[in-house]
């Protein structure tokens, strides 16, 4: 019976010794992503990127010896780029917080004036995260913060709502702290994929030499009944165009520093009921070249003419976007629609300009969409139908075109998603 007894209290302490015992947290990386091919045609020549994959607005009008328009001309093509891979990383406690990372690449490869790498795989994202109870700190590459992860256009094709919806990755230091329903977000940013442009071309120096990172303050409102957010932004950067200044003869150089400063704001709202998703997002940007949006800057007029000394102005960028999709399990249905146009300069311009699309008065998009959903598989159609408005730079010498002509562009595409 004593040893009945024994065995009875041992094999209880043991088993409340098992049940009192933390189980050890899983540490290390889960991968996930999706393989995407598009199929796409497109009824004209278009300002793109990777062989026309990510469509910005059509061409202007290229007339030939017979004054024929040479970017009349349609063209289709098949590609599988946007495929994507993304590792998520865990890890333990550190300062007190909560822990994690995430790898994210494609092959969508890289463009310069000298490389076209279609195909190549490419860092998309790369940051380590601290939660703490109310606050968060992000370092590393991840989205611009004007473009709302939890609100952008979910259109098919892969501009992702651009020239519309500012889209950039960059370099960043970000934290967001919460205050009851609101979060306070404050980030400074550098360049590396999406870069400013200048005298030499696009590049990342003219915000290094400036010595000042971007920065950018927003303010959301999330209710904790519900999945509506709405937000408010405003960004601050500064460029130096030039290290150095010529004279007319070009024969002596003298040290530059005239910057370039631009101010520019957003708001957005995300509505999320039962049948429909609504997402809006209106943009008044200065100097937004590195967005992926049409503006720039441009030279004012030369402040002392023994050394060449530039004094600069933003060309500045209005942009609206809205979109609608139904939230069904099988189909859904969505409409995406844009707006942008050019605003250009408070001030007379005199010399160069540095910009995207500074030959373009507006531009506009609709695209409606239907995605077919089966498990982990996506088949979607979408059509484009993207109008721009042509004219010749400057022609009011504030930065707005005149004696515009319209162009535009019909897109179909076929996709196919499947996610792990």
């Amino acid at each position: 019976m004593r040893k009945i007894l024994f065995l009875f209290l041992a094999t209880s302490f043991i088993s409340v010794s098992a049940q009192e015992k933390k189980e050890e947290p899983r540490f290390g990386i889960n991968f996930g992503g999706f393989v995407k091919t598009d199929a796409f045609y497109d009824s004209r020549q278009n300002v793109s990127i990777r062989e026309g994959h990510f469509l910005l607005y059509p061409d202007n009008i290229s007339k030939d010896a017979d004054g024929k328009d040479i970017n009349a001309r349609s063209n289709f093509n098949i590609l599988s780029i946007q495929t994507r891979l993304k590792g998520g990383i865990t890890g333990p406690d550190a300062f007190g917080a909560k822990t994690s990372g995430l790898i994210e690449a494609d092959f969508f490869g890289n463009e310069s004036a000298g490389l076209i790498d279609a195909n190549g795989f490419r860092l998309r994202h790369a940051f380590v995260k601290l939660n703490w109870k109310k606050t968060e700190l992000l370092a590393g590459q991840f989205w611009n913060p004007f473009f709302i992860t939890e609100s952008y256009p979910d259109v098919i094709s892969f501009n992702t709502g651009a020239p519309f919806q500012p889209f950039s990755r960059n370099p960043q230091i970000r934290v967001t702290h919460k205050i009851g329903l609101l979060s306070l977000i404050g980030s400074i940013l550098s360049e590396r994929d999406f870069q400013s442009t200048g005298p030499d071309g696009s590049s990342t120096k003219y915000m290094r030499n400036a010595a000042m990172p971007e920065g950018n303050f927003q303010v959301q409102f999330k209710a904790d009944s519900s999945d509506h957010l709405f937000g408010v932004g405003v960004d601050y950067k500064s460029l130096l165009p030039e290290l150095y200044s010529q004279n007319n003869a070009k024969t002596k150089k003298f040290v530059n520093n005239e910057t370039i400063n631009s101010m520019s704001g957003m708001a957005f709202m995300k509505l999320k009921f039962k049948p429909i998703t609504v997402k809006v997002q209106g943009v008044y940007a200065q100097n937004a070249t590195d967005l992926t949006m049409i503006g720039g800057y441009a030279v004012k007029n030369i402040l002392d003419t023994a050394t060449g000394a530039k004094e600069y102005t933003n060309l500045n960028t209005a942009s609206g976007w809205i979109e609608f999709q139904t939230n069904g399990k099988k189909i859904q249905y969505a409409l995406f629609t844009g707006y942008t146009q050019n605003l250009g300069s408070k001030d007379t311009i005199s010399g160069a300009i540095y910009a995207r699309g500074a030959n373009i008065q507006y531009v506009y998009r609709v695209a409606p969409r239907v995605v077919f959903i089966s498990g982990k598989l996506n088949v979607a159609l979408e059509a484009e139908y993207t109008f721009a408005m042509y004219g010749i730079t400057n022609g009011d010498k504030k930065g707005k075109p005149t004696n515009n002509k319209a162009v535009e562009n019909w897109r179909g595409m076929l996709a196919f998603i499947y996610k792990f």
